[in-house]
């Protein structure tokens, strides 16, 4: 599955596998972080917006205290906590799209000009000094 369209990404078993090697040899005290494009959780299945195979791949990561899952795709900031996992989606640089359930569905949402800036942007992620948590900060072309 290529997640066009209405489907879901997909992980594969390639990358299933390769999670699974990368994080045996990590302790349970281990922060970890999960960049994909897809949201790894479902978010809005409807529309394409999760992962097939996600829950086999957070499966291999229940037995760490704090997880990050970072993703794009959908163009959009949202966010959720589902047990010791954080999902947080980013806006994009190229078109904004319709929050989850408004509209037709996926695809770029037309805005006036001067109201795009406000719309499409970028997120920074970097480590908190005095641990390791992350900071997460959305901001929008206009703000930037």
């Amino acid at each position: 599955m290529h997640g066009l369209g209405r489907e879901r990404g997909c992980l594969g078993d390639d990358q299933i596998a390769w999670l699974k090697d990368d994080v045996a040899p990590l302790g349970a005290s281990t922060p970890i972080v999960v960049y994909a494009h897809f949201p790894l959780w479902a978010m809005y299945p409807e529309w394409g917006w999760g992962t097939a195979d996600a829950l086999t791949a957070l499966s291999l990561l229940h037995r760490f205290g704090s997880v990050t899952v970072l993703n794009g795709h959908i163009h959009q900031v949202q966010q959720a906590i589902e047990g010791n996992v954080t999902f947080h989606t980013a806006r994009a640089t190229a078109y904004p799209q319709p929050g989850p359930g408004y509209g037709a569905g996926p695809g770029a949402l037309v805005l006036p000009t001067d109201q795009l800036r406000g719309a499409i942007g970028f997120t920074t992620v970097r480590r908190v000094e005095d641990g390791d948590r992350l900071a997460i900060v959305d901001r929008t072309l206009a703000t930037a």
